[in-house]
């Protein structure tokens, strides 16, 4: 599949954009917001250098980029549909019932949401059983994981598709067993999120120490074996067996609080301060250009070795 339709192009859309430009696909692009064509243009030209350090494919190409004023004009022809709107139900369930009056009844849809149950949306979809979720991670046209999740009205036939069309992409697609709100990734992330607003809430530490406890530490480990693995090392020769005899019996101690604090005024602000402090002088902007180089450098790294997600990348 080649003729792609992204509605909606905010960073994620935006990401996508490049992901599937970079493959070769022909992209058929429509936006709410005023003037989104102008300004996903100019983000995909910026994005573009990026790209190809990772590398492109032959027919890989900018002008490959089609904008249209409507959904309609965007969807009509596209073979697969992938959807990158606010997480917002109501705004889903109106857009995909939009794409179902607009788009061919044989057309493979995916969502960009990051939590929202499929069940939940494909109710709206004209072809229930050819909807999935297809959650990527920003930036999509650097890191190669997406998860699939199908759900109740979801064929097996269509999990496969996407299994392999994101394969065809160069990325690695997860399929999500079983069918769970916020999925894998996202869940993982959330319990950690949650422990860092506690000790933030309780003023054990600020932002910056957080970030280092995982930067020089754990981080450098997950982008080569995940957690899993890492503690299945920590148990010596034997293992994960000993790992979790050892240091089982902690788990029961009070280490940690999956419920999330109140997001108070004073939390709020002890966030924004400690990560604008963290920033300095550096925009958004140039702090997701420093992101993407850095992590194109340890792709590469990982790459001498085959190992993660340094097998996804292509020069």
């Amino acid at each position: 599949m080649k003729r792609i339709a992204l509605i909606g192009t905010g960073v994620i859309g935006t990401g996508w954009a490049a992901r599937l430009l970079s493959q070769g696909c022909v992209i058929s692009a429509w936006d709410p917001a005023k003037k989104f064509d102008t300004e996903l243009k100019k983000n995909i030209e910026e994005i573009w250098p990026t790209l190809e350090k990772i590398g492109v494919s032959s027919d890989a190409s900018i002008d490959n980029l089609k904008t249209f004023k409507t959904l309609q004009e965007a969807c009509c022809d596209a073979e697969l549909i992938q959807e990158s709107v606010p997480e917002d139900m109501r705004i889903k369930r109106d857009i995909h019932n939009a794409i179902g009056k607009s788009s061919n009844k044989d057309a493979f849809i995916a969502s960009s949401s990051s939590g929202i149950l499929p069940s939940d949306i494909q109710g709206a979809c004209n072809n229930p059983a050819n909807f999935v979720v297809g959650h990527p991670f920003n930036p999509v046209y650097i890191l190669p994981l997406v998860e699939i999740v199908g759900g109740k009205d979801t064929s097996q036939s269509t999990i496969d598709t996407f299994r392999e069309f994101y394969a065809s992409m160069n990325m690695h697609p997860l399929v999500v067993r079983k069918e769970i709100e916020g999925y894998l990734s996202d869940r993982l992330q959330e319990a950690q999120w949650r422990e860092i607003l506690h000790l933030i809430n309780d003023d054990i530490a600020n932002t910056k120490e957080l970030d280092e406890a995982i930067i020089y530490g754990p981080g450098l480990r997950w982008a080569i074996m995940g957690t899993c693995l890492t503690f299945h090392l920590a148990g010596g020769r034997s293992g994960m067996r000993h790992m979790l005899e050892q240091f089982g019996p902690a788990l029961e101690l009070p280490w940690t609080k999956l419920k999330a604090p109140e997001l108070t005024d004073d939390l709020i602000e002890k966030m924004v301060s400690g990560t604008s402090e963290q920033a300095g002088e550096k925009t958004v902007k140039e702090l997701e250009k420093l992101r993407d180089a850095c992590l194109i450098e340890i792709l590469q790294a990982l790459k001498k070795f085959n190992v993660g997600a340094g097998k996804y990348i292509q020069s």
